[in-house]
């Protein structure tokens, strides 16, 4: 066998390969496997443990909220496109289904099982034309020694539908020893689900069957006939025992009660139960902070955007990228999809990085990386430079050129500035606490005044200095 690697690797190779040799063995090692292997069933952990169903919960509801946009790619430009048909078909998917619930649906399928598919069903012209989610516990894939993936196969009480592979859009996780199928969060956390589930049932028998009365054991000291030792242990278990109660009887003498239970605090049952939830969230990349009760606002915060930045935000972009991969090519031109970025903005560190490209940049540059402003026709000098940029002017309004406006003229600028101003003044306060990112439509403030007021609002954190914006902009009137 060396003898034949040493051969091999002798041969050197002139140009890539045009297919993975490894295709062909990994679809035959993988032809018998029907379905993902699943090591629990993930619809009654999902019904049954407080803990999953909350973190798959949080996670599905989130990401549901964020809107996609379908962007046309010019070079390294995006430019973004209204109400590409895409995104009319992620709001509608199909007549049963809502956009949220596609994309509650996708992200739950995900964290449960690991897998999540859309089957795809077209028009004439092939494109896209309804969105259904599939149960992946239903789907199993059929390996292809030339395509990997040659199709589905929907199993439902017996029949077999055959789903062709580009009928079938599969989103999953990364899994290290499966081929096909990804691997659920459920499977890290199995111990710690079974564990919680045992003792909420213990829990559930202690106060239920159990009455709450621990285990123990009944020793009669006085002799006493078979028949009134039957009914002492018949009436006391009439009274105090449950089908799981564990009551020994003894006789002897005198009636004695001995516990040999242990009882919720000295199993610890309290700090048991939250060591399994902390374990069970952490898996899932929910902090505990977002749901104990002994959070802090701080920590609550910080928590917050942990979960948005290191748990919410990657599954955006998985779906997103593949997407864009293999759903977007239905339709024509160059086209990507993103979600909009919902982490947490740095203000200190935004600050920073805009005065250090304060001296570098163009204005025009500046204002659209940092405050998605349309370019200004005298934009294109260097913010730092000593160019003095010509004042707006209005070119509609008639004057030869060289005369300065009439007075009549100026005041009927001014007061249209003024009135855009409170304009975007109310609108700027509307959406202080909102995660609103759409811009404010400038048409009469002048573009110089524009690009203040959008940075000085970039910082503004309050009322008070969304007011004090404003009112520095009137000044400059």
């Amino acid at each position: 066998m060396f003898n034949w690697i040493s051969k091999f690797f002798n041969i050197r190779q002139e140009r890539l390969r045009v297919q993975a040799p490894h295709i062909e063995a990994v679809a035959t090692h993988n032809r018998y496997q029907l379905g993902p292997p699943v090591d629990l069933n993930s619809g009654r952990v999902y019904e049954q443990s407080p803990w999953v169903y909350i973190a798959i919960n949080r996670i599905a509801e989130a990401a549901a909220l964020v809107p996609l946009r379908v962007f046309r790619l010019e070079g390294e430009r995006r430019i973004g496109i209204n109400n590409h048909p895409l995104e009319q078909l992620l709001g509608r998917p199909n007549p049963l289904t809502s956009g949220f619930e596609l994309l509650e649906q996708t992200i739950g399928s995900l964290e449960l099982q690991g897998n999540a598919y859309w089957f795809l069903a077209g028009d004439g012209g092939g494109a896209p034309r309804e969105i259904w989610v599939l149960r992946p516990d239903r789907v199993s894939i059929v390996p292809d020694t030339q395509r990997v993936v040659a199709g589905y196969i929907y199993e439902i009480d017996g029949q077999y539908i055959p789903l062709d592979a580009i009928e079938v859009l599969h989103f999953r996780r990364w899994h290290p020893s499966n081929d096909f199928y990804g691997l659920s969060p459920i499977s890290a956390a199995r111990c710690a689900v079974l564990s919680d589930r045992h003792m909420a049932d213990w829990n559930r028998n202690a106060f239920g069957q159990d009455k709450g009365v621990p285990a123990g054991i009944v020793s009669i000291k006085d002799f006493i006939s078979d028949t009134d030792f039957e009914r002492v242990k018949r009436e006391w278990r009439q009274h105090y025992g449950g089908s799981a109660r564990r009551t020994a009887f003894l006789r002897g003498g005198d009636m004695e009660w001995q516990n040999i239970g242990l009882s919720h605090t000295d199993l610890d049952f309290l700090q048991g139960r939250k060591a399994q939830r902390d374990e069970i969230l952490n898996i899932f990349g929910i902090p505990v902070g977002l749901i104990s009760e002994n959070a802090t606002e701080a920590n609550a915060k910080v928590a917050e955007r942990q979960f948005i930045e290191r748990a919410l935000w990657p599954k955006l972009v998985r779906l997103a990228q593949k997407i864009s991969a293999e759903l977007l090519p239905f339709y024509p031109g160059d086209l990507i999809a993103e979600f909009d970025d919902i982490r947490p903005t740095d203000t200190e560190a935004r600050l920073a990085e805009i005065r250090a490209a304060y001296p570098l940049l163009s204005i025009n540059e500046m204002r659209e990386r940092y405050f998605q402003l349309p370019p200004a026709a005298w934009g294109d000098a260097p913010v730092g430079g000593d160019a003095n940029p010509p004042i707006h002017s209005d070119a509609g309004r008639g004057d030869l050129p060289g005369r300065p406006p009439s007075a009549t003229a100026e005041d009927a600028q001014k007061s249209a500035i003024d009135t855009e101003l409170a304009q975007w003044e109310r609108f700027a306060l509307n959406r202080l606490d909102r995660d609103e990112t759409r811009p404010f439509e400038v048409k009469a403030v002048p573009d110089e005044l524009a690009f203040e007021v959008s940075a000085g609002l970039l910082f503004a954190q309050d009322r008070e200095s969304v007011k004090s914006v404003f009112a520095g902009a009137r000044t400059e009137l």
